[in-house]
């Protein structure tokens, strides 16, 4: 299965975005998908992930902040990212666990 990330762009600190994930299959067959940031000058992170069980799990710089959850009729994983800070600007990734081929990322910009 091949994933996507899109849905990035400029936003002001404090706004809002919803990232999308498309794959090329059915993801509910996948149990874990997660959300990967690479911020510039940094490691890429895990920061958001969601199993087909229901249950997701957030590194604790997005925690009350980022919503992951999956639409399987439509065969997308999303990133709902509230209250966004200058530090959450990156190139944001999906992929499943354990990782696959790496998509291209869709950039996502926190600035005034």
């Amino acid at each position: 299965v091949q994933l996507q990330a899109s849905g990035g762009g400029l936003v002001q600190p404090g706004g809002s975005l919803r990232l999308s994930c498309a794959a090329s299959g059915d993801i509910d067959r996948i149990g874990i998908m997660g959300w990967y940031r690479q911020s510039p000058g940094k490691q890429r992170e895990l920061v958001a992930l969601s199993s087909n069980m229901g249950s997701t799990e957030y590194t604790d710089s997005v925690k009350g902040r980022f919503t992951v959850s999956r639409e399987n009729a439509r065969n997308t994983m999303y990133l709902r990212m509230n209250s966004l800070k200058p530090e959450d600007t990156g190139i944001y990734y999906c992929n499943t666990i354990p990782l696959g081929l790496w998509g291209q990322g869709t950039l996502v910009t926190v600035s005034s």
